[in-house]
Parts: C-alpha cells; sequence; structure tokens
C-alpha cells in the first residue's frame, strides 16, 4: 500500500471499542414506548451486534447489510424471528467516531429515536471514550465504479482514498425544493456538519402514520414537521442547519453503509436516495467482488 495513502487520509490503523458502557435512553419512534439503549465494549473483529434483552435467549442480531429486512421510515435487522428497527442514526455515530465493535443491549425492538438525529448518541460515545484494540481495522476500498438505480432514484460508489459522501435530493416543498451536500467524511466532519440533523416530513404524513398506529412516538421534539404551506416548519426552534433536509440524508445514508461491516474508502454519489435505495446498492456491490477490496494499514506497508 503507498504510503501518501495513510499519511494524507489519516487513516486509523487499529480497531476500537467503547472505554466503558454508554446508556442512551429514549422513546420509540414507532411504539411510543420507553426504550432503554446500552452500548457496550466487544472484542476485536466482533463487529457491532444488536441484543435483544427483552426476549427469551436475548437474541443476538449482527449490524450487517444482509440482514437489512423492511426499510419503511427507517432500517430495520431482521435475523430470523427476531428484529430490530431505527438503527441507522445510531450506526453513523458509530462509524464516525470510529467504533469498530460493541456489544448493543437494547429492550425493545427498536433503537430509540432520541431527538431524530446521531446527535445523542455522538453526546454518550465521547462521555465514555474509546480503547484501542490489537487487531488491525479493515477498510473496504473501492476500486471500480459501481452503482445501483431504480425508479428515476440512483447511487453509486467510485474509487477513492476517503469517505465522500455527494448526495442532492428534490422535493416539491419550497422549503426544500433542490439541496445538494457533499463532505469528506470524518469524526470531526460528522460532529459539525451531520450529526445535529434531524429526520423530516410533511405533517401530514405523520398524522396519517399516527392514525395507522405507526410513529405513535414521533413528535416535534425528534421529528421536523413541514407546514401544510411547504414553506415553514411546525418546530419552535427552527432549522439546526439551514439545509438540515439533505445533511440528514447524508447521515442516513453513512448509517446505512456502515452496514457494510467495515469502513467505505470512496466517493458515493446518491440522487434521491432512501433505505431500501441503500440496502439494494450494497447488495448490488457486495455481488461485484471486483470492484472492492479489504485492506489494511499496518507499519509494515509503509
Amino acid at each position: 500500500m503507498p504510503k501518501h495513502l495513510y499519511m494524507e487520509t489519516e487513516l486509523e490503523r487499529h480497531q476500537y471499542t467503547v472505554r466503558r458502557p454508554a446508556h442512551c435512553n429514549g422513546t420509540g419512534l414507532h411504539s411510543g414506548k420507553k426504550v432503554r439503549l446500552s452500548i457496550h465494549p466487544a472484542p476485536a473483529n466482533s463487529g457491532i451486534f444488536f441484543v435483544r434483552t427483552d426476549l427469551p435467549r436475548q437474541p443476538i442480531i449482527p449490524a450487517r447489510f444482509d440482514l437489512v429486512g423492511d426499510t419503511t421510515l427507517a432500517t430495520t435487522l431482521e435475523d430470523g424471528h427476531n428484529r430490530i428497527s431505527t438503527v441507522e442514526h445510531l450506526m453513523a455515530a458509530l462509524r464516525s467516531l470510529g467504533i469498530d465493535n460493541a456489544r448493543i443491549t437494547v429492550d425493545s425492538h427498536e433503537v430509540p429515536i432520541m431527538d431524530g438525529s446521531a446527535w445523542p448518541f455522538v453526546e454518550a460515545l465521547r462521555k465514555v471514550g474509546r480503547s484501542r484494540q490489537q487487531a488491525l481495522r479493515k477498510y473496504l476500498r473501492i476500486t471500480k465504479p459501481v452503482g445501483y438505480s431504480a425508479d428515476g432514484k440512483s447511487m453509486r460508489a467510485e474509487p477513492g482514498n476517503t469517505f465522500q459522501i455527494s448526495c442532492s435530493i428534490q422535493f416539491d416543498a419550497a422549503l426544500i425544493q433542490k439541496q445538494q451536500f457533499s463532505s469528506t467524511i470524518t469524526r470531526g466532519s460528522f460532529i459539525k456538519d451531520i450529526a445535529r440533523a434531524r429526520t423530516f416530513g410533511y405533517v401530514e404524513q405523520v398524522e396519517e402514520l399516527w392514525k395507522n398506529g405507526l410513529a405513535l412516538g414521533g413528535s416535534l421534539d425528534n421529528v421536523v414537521a413541514i407546514h401544510w404551506n411547504r414553506r415553514s416548519i411546525l418546530n419552535e426552534g427552527g432549522l439546526r442547519y439551514q439545509d438540515e433536509f439533505i445533511r440528514h440524508k447524508t447521515l442516513d445514508i453513512i448509517g446505512d453503509a456502515a452496514l457494510a461491516g467495515a469502513p467505505i474508502l470512496g466517493h458515493i454519489i446518491a440522487d434521491r436516495s432512501g433505505h431500501s435505495l441503500h440496502r439494494d446498492f450494497l447488495q448490488t456491490l457486495f455481488a461485484q467482488p471486483d470492484c472492492w477490496e479489504y485492506v489494511t494499514f499496518s507499519g509494515k506497508n509503509h
């Protein structure tokens, strides 16, 4: 591996886990019930995995792209008869803060929505810190362009020595219209530019979900509700970023891409993407092994 690759991107050589347990208690977006979640240290090479402490035998559900099932409004991992939903914001925080291995206990079928962004998870992780492990971190490096498109939506990855995301969205709402965002994703850029961006929706969509027994935990405390006039939001505090909508889409991409099981080195370009597109793109990527390779960075390589 060329020396400049490591020097320019400051890629970390080793795997990390949390130094001590981190706790996040909140409300389930769909159930509306209280959820207790804890992020525990885990051995090297074990990856991120969820433990459903509310079920008999406490089944383990690994955070892997091939276990993604339902993608309606959130990313749900399903392993046989067990599932855990709304994992994307937590996964984005873990990946961006450089946590490779963690055992996540949760006493519900969904990760708490918190404030609708990744920020509460970032705060919890920063509070407990990281612990370096002896094993080398494995990166998934894109070597050839690969993409997937469906229904006017598209996502592709191109070779690169960093993890970069460029995405765009198009909505009829005057408040959003067309927004674009591009960033090289690092710990610093995620914390500063992306982590606080909240999930969003039209207010009548939220009301419709409530009528159907869904999003019972959704409120102005965790969803940016776009006004009926499409020109403003109902949240009193206003937007956290002027283009908070596209930044949240970027957050979702980071979280779903983390299900690849290794940090991606490459440029992801997405247009009008969503959770189902992210899932289908990862399936396409792994089905074309000539387009990527695993790499590690040890002192011997430099």
